[in-house]
């Protein structure tokens, strides 16, 4: 008999609910099998913690006197898009500092960029606003200089377009030069593999086919509560997937947000990528409720079952030839080296895997002690059936 997200809910309320992490889920099924644990269990909490490039803040700046429609603006001297509103303003996690040299001297450092601001936001911190405007009758005001902080806003919400990949790149570069990459730096001739998921905690791995998670849902975000808006940019469900169900490529993606008040510097973090820009490294939390035997038996999969394509970034990937080397599971890329092409290649992580099984841990707590509960989707992100089947 399976269970529903009211019924989970009321458990929560009355201290009852069983919450485990989707670590601890892996040991409970292979101890006492699927269908007990799908009984005794109510949710299962998920993490990830890494670099996300499409991430930004909403910022309302509030009117000054005179008031003022902002047509240009900066914050620590990074621009922000101001074509939405008067004094609204979108932060993008990507954007640079003016005046950064960027690459003109290769590799660039990218010190500050928008991902450093909003973690100044986060922590409290002043941050510089520059504004300029045009002038019109109703808002005269040309122009605004002033320190600010978080606390200064009326609203600042943390609006994240494409988070929480469901699966991702390993890494490699098959050329005889370094590489700067998103993914990091890649050495020459298979020198390293870089990859970036939490894999056996990472939330849309847990849920493979979006059975709980959608528009809606109720999430961990940067340290507070946020909100599934939609699917993300770049959602893919349609990817070669194991016996499971479990996606061998990249695949789906989450638009998420939150109030950027309820958030921690420690859970968003800017982030400076040698010879390729700025970013911001965003905690997500995502709960599953457990319905039924088949949420327990998706989520109870581990690393050594869970595959990544190993791409080459020195051709194939900047000219998006589509061609995959090779697959290896995350329990092999986690143990430190991997093989490819027939060489042994060492492997490193840029999302923390300590630091999501932290916001899992939170997470449970937070439902635990009744803080959190489950939202029902207003609906669930497309993913088809047919995709099962196949593969390792």
């Amino acid at each position: 008999m399976g269970k529903t997200i009211q019924e989970i809910n009321e458990r929560i309320k009355s201290g009852k609910a069983v919450v485990v992490t989707a670590e601890e889920i892996i040991d409970l099924v292979r101890e006492k099998g699927v269908e007990k644990v799908a009984r005794r269990v109510d949710v299962i909490t998920t993490g990830t913690f890494g670099p996300m490039c499409s991430s930004g803040a909403l910022i309302n700046l509030g009117h000054p006197k005179p008031r003022m429609k902002i047509h240009r603006a900066w914050l620590n001297d990074v621009p922000a898009y101001c074509g939405i509103a008067a004094v609204d303003l979108y932060l993008g996690a990507t954007e640079m500092a003016e005046h950064d040299p960027l690459n003109e001297v290769f590799p660039g450092e990218f010190r500050y960029g928008g991902g450093h601001v909003i973690e100044d936001l986060v922590a409290g911190k002043k941050v510089r606003l520059r504004a300029e405007s045009y002038g019109t009758d109703c808002y005269p005001l040309r122009k605004w200089e002033a320190e600010i902080t978080i606390h200064d806003l009326p609203d600042a919400r943390l609006f994240n377009p494409r988070n929480a990949y469901q699966n991702y790149n390993v890494a490699v570069n098959l050329s005889d030069r370094v590489l700067y990459t998103y993914m990091g730096v890649l050495r020459p001739n298979l020198g390293n593999a870089n990859y970036c998921s939490a894999g056996q905690l990472s939330p849309l791995l847990n849920d493979p086919l979006f059975r709980t998670i959608g528009v809606g849902t109720r999430i961990f975000l940067g340290g507070g509560i946020g909100y599934v808006v939609d699917r993300g940019t770049q959602h893919n469900p349609d990817v070669p997937r194991t016996k499971s169900g479990h996606p061998k490529r990249p695949s789906g993606t989450l638009a998420v947000m939150g109030d950027l008040k309820g958030m921690s510097p420690r859970y968003l973090v800017g982030y400076s990528m040698l010879g390729y820009g700025a970013t911001l490294a965003v905690g997500i939390g995502v709960p599953i409720p457990v319905l039924d035997e088949e949420v327990v038996e998706a989520a109870a999969v581990s690393d050594s079952d869970l595959y990544a394509p190993v791409v080459d970034y020195s051709v194939d990937y900047p000219q998006g030839t589509g061609r995959v080397l090779g697959e290896v599971s995350y329990a092999q890329l986690r143990s430190g080296e991997v093989e490819i092409l027939g060489k042994r290649v060492p492997t490193a992580s840029l999302s923390s895997y300590s630091r999501a099984r932290e916001i899992a841990c939170l997470l449970k707590e937070w439902i635990q002690s009744g803080r959190f509960l489950l939202t029902e989707p207003v609906e669930l992100l497309p993913c088809p059936v047919r995709e099962r089947g196949g593969g390792k």
